[in-house]
């Protein structure tokens, strides 16, 4: 007989999923407040950046967990955390459910930055080619392939270069605003719980997999499906490495990636004694 599981409502609210919602509500009401009335930005402070920018501290690890770029961030996460959470809290009980979610949101941070350092040393690399032979062709090919979303900014640029491509003064300029490019880049924050509550997604279809999960309420799907489906989305979407979605789709798949090892070594400790 195939198992159900439609999300009750808040009544069924384990003290660590309900201590999480308050907690991330407050810091997403703190961030808006604090940048509004005294220009202090949370997301400056305690998102996790590259650790070659000047902005990163090792603390971000965990803090980039409890903010959120905006209130539909906020919503989809929370919501997704209750309810998936719920059940695997009430399953497991709060200390391990907890161990869980820190453990897969710093790890979703660390795969993240793993992946930049992969991507910085290709650009770097392109960077240290281009310093040695600079040139009109070689600088568009430079932005488009590294920093598209940033084209559109440098047009004005390029086409005035265009009339004297061999200008020392363009052709230092060229290799002022790359500078500035990478800085862009290492100076972009992660932030949000989506690591960890693709971690619990993870768990959920690990622990219940034939459990059906209302799809907008209305289509049944089994637990197992949506994990697959849900990991299979993210690999394709970070692959395709598109800027623009302003997506951390390696962060998401990093949580499931710690969250599959956490559950394994449970399962093996578990079996040994």
């Amino acid at each position: 007989m195939t198992e159900q599981y439609s999300p009750a409502g808040f009544r069924l609210l384990p003290p660590v999923v309900k201590n999480l919602l308050i907690i991330n509500g407050l810091f997403f009401l703190a961030t808006m407040s604090l940048k509004t009335t005294f220009g202090i930005d949370l997301e400056k402070l305690l998102g996790l950046y590259y650790f070659r920018s000047d902005l990163f501290q090792p603390y971000q690890f965990v803090t980039y967990m409890f903010i959120h770029s905006g209130f539909q961030h906020l919503i989809f996460n929370m919501f997704a955390l209750w309810m998936f959470g719920y059940l695997l809290e009430n399953v497991w009980g709060p200390k391990r459910f907890l161990t869980y979610y820190v453990i897969t949101g710093i790890g979703a941070g660390i795969v993240q930055t793993l992946v930049h350092f992969w991507s910085f040393s290709s650009i770097d690399a392109a960077a240290l080619a281009y310093n040695q032979a600079p040139s009109l062709d070689a600088f568009v090919s430079f932005v488009n392939h590294h920093f598209p979303q940033y084209y559109g900014s440098l047009q004005t640029f390029i086409t005035t270069w265009t009339v004297t491509p061999q200008s020392p003064e363009f052709t230092q300029q060229s290799l002022n605003y790359i500078h500035q490019l990478i800085q862009l880049g290492m100076d972009v924050p992660t932030v949000g719980a989506s690591g960890a509550v693709y971690g619990i997604l993870l768990a959920f279809g690990m622990m219940f997999p034939n459990m059906l999960v209302y799809i907008y309420f209305l289509f049944p799907v089994k637990a197992k499906w949506i994990v697959i489906l849900y990991g299979a989305i993210e690999i394709f979407s970070g692959i395709s490495n598109n800027p623009s979605d302003n997506v951390a789709h390696f962060a998401h798949l990093g949580g499931m990636i710690f969250g599959l090892i956490l559950i394994l070594y449970w399962r093996k400790r578990s079996f040994n004694h």
